[in-house]
């Protein structure tokens, strides 16, 4: 049968007494356990420069040329946590329902419930690190607004949010590289897990500059190498691994599960040729903390800037008060797309 392994316990305990009970390794033997992490985007360099600080041996492995050239730049929107600065009710437990509800409620709830947990203290390790997050004209992290919730819980670095962040968990990595506690292996690609009697023991790699085939031992294998994005075709996926670790661990019988880390969105423009890799992300466009409106005059010939407020349809505000603007993407895109085909759109054309 299937094993998660989520501790037993209250939903809000769970973690809490599984960090109580759990057995810790003397620092004497951390020398000795060697960590095998595939891919160096912000999952990859944050658990080895994590695990090289705590004094494990760590061999970091990715196909780029470095890892700054990981994917995770291009999450720009910006990381939530629940830090309720501004004192608008937000809480640990808004930030998981929020978080369960985003992912469609395919998400498993400790998992969420432990994210949200510790959500405030990656901000603060964040911070530490040197991400430049925007701040208040007073030095106070700065919040914005995202759709689907009611609370300010996102922090950001203006468009640069993955970019920031990336350069943090990057430099944190080299230095432990630095200090030895990290082997780093780029232009790398692992070809295979080595099972023994049920445990992972290692990995084939395939050293992508001279085609060597090479074997490396570890007592545990991380796979932090994003998702397979090609896999929805012409979707906006940020996810740009070509999942090979994945693949390769399924080959040997992992199963599929919390699959809550798909994002698609529908704010998206139609293709226009057989040029485009991706459709094109309107993103917060059609929604967020500003007023989206359409004229109320059905097929109105005039500009924006000619049609006075009164004459405005607030639509987002009109049928979601609760939320207005920051109703979710789909939710948003949908009534955005039943107001232009009936007639209601801007301008002439």
């Amino acid at each position: 049968m299937f094993k998660s392994n989520i501790p037993d316990g209250a939903l809000d305990k769970k973690w809490e007494d599984y960090k109580g009970h759990v057995k810790l390794v003397n620092p004497a033997n951390k020398r000795s356990i060697e960590i095998i992490i595939i891919g160096t985007g912000l999952a990859g360099a944050s658990a080895a420069a994590s695990l090289g600080e705590a004094g494990y041996k760590v061999k970091a492995f990715c196909f780029q040329d470095s890892p700054r050239r990981a994917h995770s730049i291009a999450a720009q929107g910006g990381i939530n946590a629940a830090k309720n600065y501004q004192n608008d009710g937000d809480s640990t437990f808004r930030l998981f329902y929020d978080t369960i509800k985003g992912g469609d409620y395919r998400s498993r709830e400790a998992n969420v419930h432990r994210l949200a947990e510790v959500s405030a203290s990656i901000i603060d390790q964040c911070v530490a690190q040197g991400v430049p997050f925007a701040r208040e004209y007073g030095g106070l992290l700065s919040n914005r607004s995202f759709g689907g919730v009611q609370v300010q819980r996102t922090f950001y670095a203006a468009g640069q949010t993955g970019q920031q962040l990336l350069i943090g968990a990057y430099q944190a990595l080299e230095r432990q590289v630095s200090l030895g506690n990290v082997e780093m292996y780029t232009r790398h690609e692992m070809l295979d897990i080595v099972v023994i009697d049920g445990k992972t023991r290692g990995i084939i790699a395939r050293n992508l500059i001279t085609g060597e085939l090479e074997r490396h031992f570890g007592h545990a294998v991380l796979l932090c190498s994003g998702g397979y994005g090609n896999v929805f075709y012409l979707s906006t996926n940020a996810m740009g691994s070509n999942v090979t670790a994945a693949w390769k661990a399924h080959k040997q019988g992992a199963y599929f599960g919390n699959p809550c880390f798909t994002q698609i969105h529908p704010t998206c423009i139609p293709v226009t040729g057989d040029h485009q890799s991706k459709l094109t992300l309107m993103s917060e466009s059609l929604r967020n903390d500003g007023r989206i409106w359409v004229p109320k005059q059905q097929n109105d010939p005039r500009k924006p800037n000619e049609i006075p407020a009164e004459e405005r349809d607030y639509y987002l505000e009109r049928r979601y008060p609760a939320f207005g603007n920051l109703v979710p993407r789909d939710v948003a895109s949908r009534a955005a797309k039943e107001r232009c085909d009936a007639g209601y759109g801007v301008g002439s054309s």
